[in-house]
């Protein structure tokens, strides 16, 4: 387990590396500055600002500058928000985007298993396609879609909840919903794919053969082995819940790091968008260890190395 996971911080370590390596110079390729507007500022202004945020160096000592900063987990100030820092701002929309997040995967979890379990149990039934058909609706309906959809019927023809907004939980429901909807499919079909393959299984017979109810089947001995690939699927849910984010807090104006970090890269605000980078890939590194950990407690037949 301890050398599993030196191995991953190590990779980690790595992975951030060759993450900021490669944003920082696309972002530099691209043409145009941070401080280019449509109004052409006076050339002695211009140079001020940039001598300011350190600009006017050469490239390469930009470079380990930024680099040096980043260790430290100092990700320096916005070049567009004044008197702010991007660790200020990062603070402020990182609580925001996590309540989103944690409450859009309960809400793909809890659905998803649930309709997954009832549809391998009574396959072929009206529950079954039900289920299905919902859930592909669901994987194939664009989230801003479905957001624009939840608007129209949830605020306006039957106004339950809030169109935007921040500071009650109400106002986050109909965005979670939104967000989790795509992966509530995913597990759904997931979780009806490993429960058939499980429900097959000799020693399920065998617990039937005792006596056992199909609850007391399904809950002590059937879900075990069939959440393993639902387990597996959240590592790239994480990373979908995470981006998938990004448009739905400009779409019910949330105060996220989803807005700041489309603000950033539409601006060229080099640092936001760096430090948004950095936080997200961290995260997901974070999420994949927990994934890979809590498939071995689930199976203890896969071992970590």
């Amino acid at each position: 387990m301890i050398w599993f996971l030196l191995k991953r911080l190590g990779w980690m370590v790595l992975t951030l590396w060759v993450v900021f390596t490669t944003s920082f110079f696309l972002m530099r390729a691209v043409p145009g500055g941070p401080f280019d507007s449509e109004k052409k500022l006076p050339a002695a202004i211009k140079r001020n600002i940039e001598k300011r945020y350190q600009m006017d160096r050469p490239l390469s000592e930009q470079y380990w500058s930024h680099l040096w900063a980043t260790m430290r987990c100092d990700f320096g100030p916005s070049y567009k928000l004044e008197d702010y820092t991007v660790n200020d701002v990062i603070a402020q929309g990182f609580p925001v985007s996590a309540s989103l997040g944690i409450l859009a995967m309960t809400f793909a979890l809890s659905l998803g298993l649930v309709s997954g379990v009832v549809s391998a149990v009574l396959r072929n039934s009206v529950y079954d396609v039900s289920f299905m058909v919902a859930a592909t609706i669901g994987i194939a309906v664009p989230n801003f879609v479905l957001a624009s959809l939840m608007i129209v019927l949830f605020v306006f023809f039957w106004p339950v909840f809030p169109a935007a907004g921040w500071g009650e939980l109400r106002q986050i429901i109909l965005p979670a919903l939104c967000l989790g909807a795509p992966f509530a499919g995913y597990i759904s079909r997931l979780t009806r794919t490993g429960m058939l393959e499980v429900l097959g299984l000799d020693y399920i017979r065998t617990a039937y053969a005792k006596g056992l109810t199909t609850r007391e089947v399904v809950i002590r001995h059937a879900l075990r082995g069939a959440i393993l690939p639902v387990v597996s699927y959240l590592g790239p849910a994480t990373a979908g819940i995470l981006t998938g984010s990004l448009v739905l807090e400009q779409i019910f104006a949330l105060p996220g790091m989803g807005s700041h970090f489309i603000e950033a890269a539409t601006q060229r605000d080099y640092t936001l968008a760096m430090g948004m980078v950095m936080v997200y890939t961290f995260l997901l590194f974070v999420m994949n260890t927990l994934v890979d950990l809590s498939y071995s407690m689930i199976d203890p037949r896969v071992e970590v190395d």
